[in-house]
């Protein structure tokens, strides 16, 4: 019988992994991925990377194998314009490092990620089954079992459900969720640029929906662009000349002559929040637990911080001699985790609410708004440490830097 199973061979699930063999060795854990083993090789994408993240990454001795393709986002501007305007007015800037001097947040291309923790589950003998779809959940009390789609089945002590927003083991365990569909897809594309971005992270409010520009290394930018969904659709499907032209209305060019740099994708966005995070011998954790607009840039990190708190719940666990799949000891992990991400699913789905729309009145008080905390550094600097992850409650010890 299995220590541990994890379903899910994203960031997430990797990093479950990696977090609890380095600190109990002696756990047998088993990962099982449904996609074919070379399938992240081929994801384009970046992703925002917190500073209490990137806290966790080095403990997890991860950071010296990403360092070098991180780029840090050195300050960020917010703008409210509408689409095509050539001059959009900079309402929110978040221009000084936090008191650590360190960024507070990094992009990280997911490839570059993946591939640092794959390595590090190999050197920790973690196995990785690709191919591997979990078609079967069952608890038996004492231990659970799952089965695979060739009909194998394995028991373990723990299932650990890090298979998307669409998990198919919260489903198999009767966990209920609150959906919302926003109506809107993201745009996810690379472009590269004429000028250096050094650094600057811009957040531009449109009226169908935030359009962020985030900087990767050299002169090139990763965008996350939310339209309609059917103009999503539209846009994806058409030529590269109509969508670099749709594209330059919305960029601008005080970055010069853009090129597109990659593959463009869309992804519908909604708010998924699981009812709950735990059932007896499972836990959910990244999107398996909550799916959340990307306007804030959280999502992956609301996923690091559920990793950092269930490695440290299972960890202390098994030192103690409990039983690390019963009820009552993954209760400690739902408890440190559900206030937290109710409340950011909350605060992005007012901020999308608020800002994707062109209605004059409301347009008039965000912006009002937005100009009152730029003019007081206190309250911008609250902000950022927020946004770095440094003013959670209760911090868990890998998000703070220490081992477990």
């Amino acid at each position: 019988m299995k220590d541990i199973i994890i379903v899910g061979g994203g960031y997430v699930g990797l990093s479950v992994a990696v977090a609890v063999k380095k600190a109990a060795p002696h756990l047998e854990i088993e990962l099982m991925e449904a996609a074919p083993e070379h399938v992240w090789q081929k994801d384009e994408r970046a992703s925002a990377i917190i500073a209490a993240a990137i806290n966790m990454l080095k403990t997890l001795e991860l950071w010296d194998d990403i360092k070098d393709d991180a780029q840090p986002i050195n300050d960020m501007i917010v703008t409210d314009s509408k689409t095509g305007e050539p001059v959009k007015p900079v309402f929110l800037t978040f221009a000084d490092r936090a008191a650590t001097n360190e960024p507070f947040a990094y992009m990280i291309p997911n490839v570059s990620m993946v591939r640092a923790l794959r390595q590090k589950a190999g050197e920790l003998g973690i196995t990785i089954r690709h191919g591997a779809a979990v078609t079967a959940f069952e608890n038996n009390g004492g231990h659970a079992r799952i089965t695979l789609a060739g009909g194998e089945e394995i028991a373990t002590r723990l299932v650990v459900a890090c298979d998307g927003v669409r998990s198919r083991l919260r489903d198999m365990a009767g966990i209920k969720t609150v959906k919302f569909d926003y109506g809107q897809s993201g745009i996810v594309t690379t472009v590269s640029h004429e000028r250096p971005h050094n650094g600057r992270a811009e957040e531009h409010f449109l009226p169908a929906g935030p359009f962020a520009i985030l900087p990767l290394k050299g002169n090139r930018s990763s965008l996350v662009w939310t339209e309609r969904t059917d103009d999503a659709k539209r846009l994806v499907e058409s030529d590269d000349m109509v969508f670099e032209v749709e594209l330059e209305r919305r960029f601008g060019h005080h970055l010069g002559k853009l090129e597109l740099a990659g593959g463009r994708r869309a992804f519908p966005l909604g708010l998924t929040l699981s009812r709950a995070f735990i059932a007896p011998r499972l836990a959910l954790a990244g999107d398996a637990a909550h799916g959340i607009h990307p306007i804030s840039g959280q999502g992956l990190n609301l996923g690091f911080k559920d990793v950092a708190a269930l490695a440290e719940t299972i960890v202390e666990a098994d030192r103690v001699g409990l039983d690390i799949g019963a009820l009552d000891t993954l209760e400690r992990y739902q408890s440190w985790r559900r206030f937290d991400t109710v409340r950011m699913g909350m605060t992005t789905d007012v901020l999308n609410r608020l800002f994707s729309n062109d209605i004059g009145p409301l347009r008039v008080a965000r912006d009002f708004g937005l100009g009152v905390v730029d003019r007081m550094p206190g309250l911008k600097r609250y902000f950022i440490e927020e946004a770095a992850g440094r003013t959670m409650h209760d911090k868990p010890k890998l998000l703070a830097g220490e081992p477990l």
